[in-house]
């Protein structure tokens, strides 16, 4: 059962005009109330627009969209960030998707993530701070002893395991970390207290459509979200919706990470690892990552597999031998991250969305006006999620975006190969 660490950061609290609904039990739950005050027969109504999924994309993109004066209501089916936006890494890098079709959309949301860090005090809300990134190799000892006799290059004292190569493979300049599930609550906070976002709790099943126009979206209690425009931030959950399922693929790859308690957390420096990891028993080498976070925890992931999504997020559980795979990368790393002189604080697992040419689907779905899809960010989600939504915001509202060009992420691409 995975534990909850408690975080050394102030509590991210509900304004005192937010209420509560649950549109599946009619309970109350997280929905901001409406205004008393009616608006002026003369004063331009904001467009409603319906954002699906409560992960950083769907976060994201509803704080752009509330902010340039939208009417937005998030829908999540479970909880905010229940998912891979709650359970990543949360690694930021400027450059490392140079010369792919994610370049100019890493970079741009790179950029967004610092100014946000300074918008929102990240630094102390959500752990955002730039990092120094190692790649090195690990070979697991099949002894007792993890202690390393050869120490070069700029391994931090810390790393005292059989480690090698040591490669400085990003600066203070072109990586950082945000802890993604705080990121994205205090996003979304920050959307219901200043621009007035409704959080809906409930599962979306179709949008509904009139004489060729989108009228909102019905959920699976039968209850109508009225909205002028849709976005579909569903991430592996995309391909259940059968407005979507027929005309691109999305499917998932599950992700392992645990989260560790070490006792001298102020040992461990602000180096993220990159490992080329060698099992003892031989085998396929495996490329875990460590995060330390200023939290005081390490973040360790890795054994990836691609698997069936299931219906709820909250039925996505961790194997059993890849978290004990994750135990003995950390026990190789450093003697911090043994079993007893580190807590295991959460075992678990999440599933990334990946698209089957491995860009992301970001655009107005062919042949649905009105209605926009953003999904397919592979383990690139939190990253790339402050741009995808600002776009997203500004193709909404404004026909075009402007901050980063969406053709080569349209889902008409996947319609233009069909015909063929």
């Amino acid at each position: 059962m995975s534990v909850t660490p408690a975080l050394p950061f102030p509590a991210i609290s509900v304004p005192r005009n937010i209420k509560f609904r649950d549109l599946k039990t009619q309970t109350l739950f997280l929905i901001r109330s409406s205004s008393s005050q009616s608006p002026s027969m003369d004063t331009p109504q904001p467009k409603k627009v319906a954002v699906c999924g409560g992960g950083v994309i769907g976060v994201c993109t509803a704080y752009f969209l509330s902010k340039k004066g939208a009417a937005v209501t998030l829908i999540e089916q479970s909880s905010v960030a229940c998912a891979a936006s709650g359970k990543a890494g949360g690694f930021l890098a400027l450059d490392w998707c140079d010369g792919g079709p994610l370049a100019s959309l890493a970079r741009a949301s790179f950029n967004l993530h610092r100014s946000l860090a300074e918008e929102l005090d990240g630094p102390h809300s959500y752990g955002y701070r730039p990092l120094t990134t190692l790649s090195i190799s690990v070979t697991e000892s099949s002894s007792s002893s993890s202690s390393s006799s050869n120490r070069t290059g700029p391994l931090p004292s810390w790393v005292n395991g059989p480690a090698k190569s040591p490669r400085t493979i990003g600066s203070t300049n072109s990586t950082a970390q945000v802890h993604p599930q705080l990121f994205t609550k205090k996003l979304l906070t920050k959307a219901m207290e200043e621009y007035g976002v409704e959080l809906v709790i409930g599962k979306a099943e179709r949008v509904e459509m009139a004489e060729g126009k989108t009228k909102g979206i019905v959920l699976e209690d039968g209850r109508e979200i009225v909205a002028d425009a849709v976005v579909l931030a569903l991430g592996p959950w995309t391909k259940r919706f059968s407005v979507l399922g027929s005309l691109f693929g999305v499917y998932g790859i599950k992700a392992h990470s645990i989260v560790l308690e070490p006792k001298e957390p102020n040992r461990i420096t602000p180096h993220a690892l990159f490992l080329t990891y060698y099992p003892a028993h031989g085998g396929k080498p495996m490329d875990p990552e460590v995060y330390p976070r200023p939290t005081g925890e390490v973040y360790i992931c890795g054994m990836s597999a691609r698997e069936e999504v299931p219906d709820d997020p909250e039925q996505v559980t961790p194997v059993p031998e890849s978290i004990n795979a994750l135990k003995r990368v950390a026990a190789s790393v450093s003697s911090h991250l043994v079993e007893g002189e580190a807590a295991v604080t959460a075992e678990q697992a999440c599933i990334l969305p990946c698209s089957e040419d491995d860009v992301p689907i970001i655009g107005e779905v062919p042949g649905l006006k009105d209605v926009y899809v953003a999904t397919g960010h592979s383990c690139w989600g939190i990253l790339n999620g402050p741009a995808t939504g600002a776009a997203m915001a500004e193709l909404v509202l404004d026909g075009q975006a402007s901050i980063v060009d969406l053709s080569q992420f349209t889902p008409a691409r996947f319609a233009r190969v069909m015909k063929k």
